[in-house]
């Protein structure tokens, strides 16, 4: 789960792209990358690391120019730690094209034969976006050969966008800088990863835009939401700030990841038409509901597993009528361990990103509510430290329905093994994290609450939950094969 993020403007963006990129840390910590294009030539910067450590005042000096592109690293695909791996990526043909990605690709292993065998193409990498990067030139190269008069025109970018469609399976959002031309940003056919445009008025009275994986962006960089780039869908902003979009394949569908709403999205921001904390708020409604009646009447506190599950906590404390404190402080200095590489690393951080507030754990019984129990080490953890700040009993309560399936469209939980509810009952799952009893969230009442908040929703990706994958490539062998090279790495 990766952030993009790109800007054209009418004055440089250096820095408003560096505010906006620091607004979508949450979506990764592994690298950050930014390219800026001057209206000559591209300047590229990236490393590992966060933001505020990858870039500094002599690095921004160089990135100059009215537009570029920005991200952030999560990885699913790749060596972590190999700074080539790190976005931006960069062909220079046919073009000069600058390109970030935030997703995963289903298809990788045969994409990566037909680029190198039929594209005659290279590949440098072992990350799929370099290889949806290579894809989008070879079509755009191939359908400027079949134009009439040889130039790039919208039409020739949006049906290298229909025909990479047509190549391409996964989730995926990306961004693109074409030199000389504009920056092209599209969407997959079921809008699995998330992508939004904003616009603001420049000093000549024309319009700048961006375009980012959340709206939580535009409030660092003076933009308002114009609209979520659609499923399927290819948006094209020249350098003179001219914007044209058209849908670029058939059947589309907008099933956003539910995963996104639960955890990943930051509560400020607007994800398809929902307010990611108004649906968190809605999770803590229906949760109490489950909690009154899976759970024994003797809690006499609720608290959150900060942050993420702050708004659900809330929600549910308010209607079962009991107090809500903040019992577990954050060391604001520690990233996000769920996202965090190795299971080793996982478990150390969690001591040293929490710590409790034991008068408010002493003597009493205990509803802890977190947004998720994924590999329930992190859940283990919390339990025992909660036990020895003097809880008589924890209850753990999770906004999210057991994960049980691997997820192959860009969260980093990609096999059976690792997950704690394949193939363990409430009960057992209770007793593996030291829990005196566990609630989980009910899928299809979650679906429900999520997506009365926009109407137009056509359903989400819940694959994790329910193992209906949308792009209906997935079986037992792919499964089993991905097991296999996650074992290796």
């Amino acid at each position: 789960m990766c952030g993009i993020l790109g800007i054209v403007a009418t004055t440089p963006v250096n820095q408003e792209i560096y505010d906006g990129l620091q607004m979508l840390q949450h979506r990764g910590q592994d690298a950050a990358g930014i390219t800026s294009f001057d209206g000559k030539m591209f300047h590229h910067f990236k490393g590992i690391g966060m933001v505020r450590d990858v870039f500094h005042t002599r690095n921004m000096r160089d990135l100059t120019g009215n537009a570029g592109i920005a991200h952030v690293r999560y990885p699913t695909a790749g060596n972590r730690n190999d700074p080539e791996q790190a976005q931006p990526f960069y062909v220079n043909s046919p073009f000069g094209i600058a390109f970030a990605h935030n997703g995963n690709l289903t298809n990788t292993e045969q994409l990566v034969s037909d680029v190198i065998n039929k594209d005659f193409r290279h590949i440098n990498t072992t990350s799929d976006s370099e290889i949806l990067l290579n894809v989008l030139a070879f079509e755009l190269e191939k359908s400027l050969l079949n134009s009439a008069n040889k130039k790039l025109t919208t039409d020739i970018i949006f049906q290298a966008v229909r025909t990479l469609h047509q190549r391409v399976s996964g989730a995926y959002a990306a961004v693109a800088l074409i030199a000389g031309y504009g920056l092209l940003a599209f969407r997959d056919p079921f809008g699995i990863r998330p992508l939004i445009l904003g616009k603001r008025t420049n000093a000549d009275g024309g319009c700048d835009y961006c375009v980012s994986s959340e709206s939580v962006s535009f409030s660092a960089t003076g933009f308002e939401i114009v609209r979520d780039i659609a499923p399927g869908e290819a948006v094209f902003i020249d350098f003179s700030g001219s914007l044209k979009g058209q849908i670029c394949t058939q059947n589309t569908q907008l099933c956003p990841c539910l995963f996104e709403y639960i955890y990943f999205a930051r509560p400020d921001s607007v994800i398809d038409g929902v307010s990611v904390y108004q649906a968190r708020l809605d999770m803590g409604a229906i949760l109490a509901n489950k909690v009154r009646q899976e759970l024994p009447n003797d809690i006499d506190v609720v608290m959150p597993i900060p942050d993420t599950s702050r708004p659900s906590a809330l929600e549910l404390a308010r209607h079962l009528n009991l107090p809500y404190r903040e019992g577990l402080i954050k060391n604001r200095y520690i990233g996000r361990t769920f996202i965090m590489p190795g299971q080793a690393v996982r478990k150390k951080s969690v001591r040293q990103k929490l710590s409790p507030i034991h008068c408010e754990f002493a003597d009493k019984n205990v509803l802890l509510v977190d947004d998720s129990i994924v590999r329930g080490t992190t859940s283990r953890e919390i339990v025992e430290m909660a036990r020895q700040a003097g809880a008589k009993k924890v209850y753990l309560a999770s906004a999210a329905p057991e994960v049980r399936y691997p997820n192959v469209y860009g969260i980093d939980m990609p096999t059976k093994e690792e997950l704690i509810a394949n193939g363990r009952t409430t009960q057992q799952i209770a007793a593996e994290i030291g829990a005196d009893g566990v609630v989980f969230q009910d899928l299809t009442q979650l679906v429900q609450c999520v997506g009365k908040l926009n109407p137009t929703l056509q359903g989400f990706d819940t694959s994790c939950f329910d193992g209906h994958y949308l792009t209906g490539n997935i079986d037992d062998t792919y499964l089993n094969k991905l097991s296999q090279s996650k074992k290796q790495c």
